[in-house]
């Protein structure tokens, strides 16, 4: 009996054990921020530059570093390319409160230093556009840029083969991706009519984001892969295998109407499905509904290198590889693997704009002018978030 009597009392305490466990897990919870809780912790930003670990060491394919000098040369293009002055790059651009900045002690509180020079928050802005405009110009002398922009923006961007282009919409920041998608139809739309004016001549059009540098030739797509309407850039990320911030269109009369169209039809599942999404990321949403709703569509093909044509949406779509035509230092699926010795458009999205300043100012100040070093201070920057 005495033994029952102490088994009962045992099974009497186990309720009350558990409870106090769950006391102590609880408090320690309170104490001890989750791993949830401290992923969503920014990571600290910095206002010069840092140099870490260069991603990829040792492997044979991707770039390798001493400090920020490359060992081996990035495969630029010996490839010269009759399309340079056939091709527009395309961007849409716009500033916001462009207000005079708060002062403190006679100086204005939002200024920002990189090298020797400062810039309050609408000259951060205009000192992107122009390194974007370096870039293409280094890289790509022939070709045109365009930027699509509120006609009464009044940008102060006076450049060789650069051209304003104003089109009438909402570029408020909230319906700024939405108003992009609309910008570039109504741009494609005053192609065809001046298609009768290039005398049998093509001209294609790479519509981009702004915080891009074009680091190689991109003519090249047009001659190697001659079936395409439309080009996107796709990478191994389930839910976001596309990235919106390069879009390549063939300059063909049918090239610029199915490209149009494809466009009509994102902008239509943008505005019915993704309008919550509208400051952010809601055309990638739609860009990626429109090619997955395809019966052809077949998922694998985001997790190899290898670029594929697919038709989707009445257009013949070329899809490229992000780590090639849309690499962004170490961020996203696959990135950590370091720098593609073939990469040719280097994507500063999100808190990397100060790193395309950066970029831009070593190498114009370099003696030799050498691509492949400044990639190496990419390469090695990359993983440091940047306030810019």
């Amino acid at each position: 009996m005495r033994v029952c009597n102490g088994w009962h009392r045992f099974l009497l305490c186990i309720p009350l054990l558990l409870f106090f466990a769950h006391m102590l897990s609880v408090l320690e919870l309170h104490q001890n921020p989750s791993a949830q809780e401290l992923h969503r912790k920014q990571p600290k930003k910095f206002g010069h530059l840092v140099l870490g670990p260069a991603a990829g060491e040792g492997l044979h394919d991707r770039l390798q570093c001493q400090g920020v000098k490359a060992l081996n040369n990035t495969h630029f293009s010996s490839y010269n390319s009759n399309f340079g002055s056939h091709i527009a790059f395309v961007t849409v651009f716009a500033t916001f409160n462009p207000t005079v900045d708060r002062q403190v002690n006679g100086r204005s509180s939002d200024l920002l230093t990189v090298g020797n020079t400062s810039y309050n928050k609408l000259e951060r802005s205009m000192a992107i556009l122009n390194v974007f405009i370096n870039f293409i110009q280094v890289t790509m002398p022939q070709s045109n840029i365009i930027i699509l922009t509120d006609p009464a923006s009044g940008l102060p961007v006076h450049r060789d083969r650069v051209t304003l282009y104003p089109i009438q919409g909402e570029y408020s920041r909230e319906k700024l991706m939405l108003q992009r998608i609309r910008s570039y139809i109504a741009f494609l739309e005053t192609r065809p009519e001046e298609h009768s004016q290039w005398q049998g001549q093509v001209y294609h059009s790479i519509f981009t984001d702004s915080d891009i540098a074009v680091v190689d030739d991109l003519g090249q797509i047009f001659s190697y892969y001659p079936n395409f309407d439309v080009a996107l850039t796709f990478r191994n990320n389930k839910e976001q295998p596309l990235n919106s911030g390069f879009i390549a269109v063939r300059g063909t009369p049918d090239g610029i109407l199915r490209a149009k169209v494809f466009l009509e039809e994102v902008l239509k599942i943008y505005s019915s499905k993704y309008m919550k999404a509208s400051r952010m990321l809601g055309d990638q949403l739609a860009l990626v509904w429109v090619v997955k709703s395809h019966p052809s569509f077949d998922a694998k093909r985001f997790t190899r290198r290898q670029a594929f044509l697919d038709d989707v949406a009445g257009a013949s779509v070329l899809f490229l590889p992000c780590l090639m035509y849309n690499w962004t230092p170490p961020e996203g699926a696959g990135q950590f693997h370091g720098m593609p010795l073939d990469v040719k458009v280097v994507h500063f999205k999100g808190s990397r704009k100060r790193l395309m300043v950066e970029s831009w100012n070593f190498l114009s100040s370099s003696s030799s002018f050498d691509i492949s070093d400044m990639l190496c201070l990419i390469l090695k920057s990359g993983r440091t978030k940047y306030d810019f």
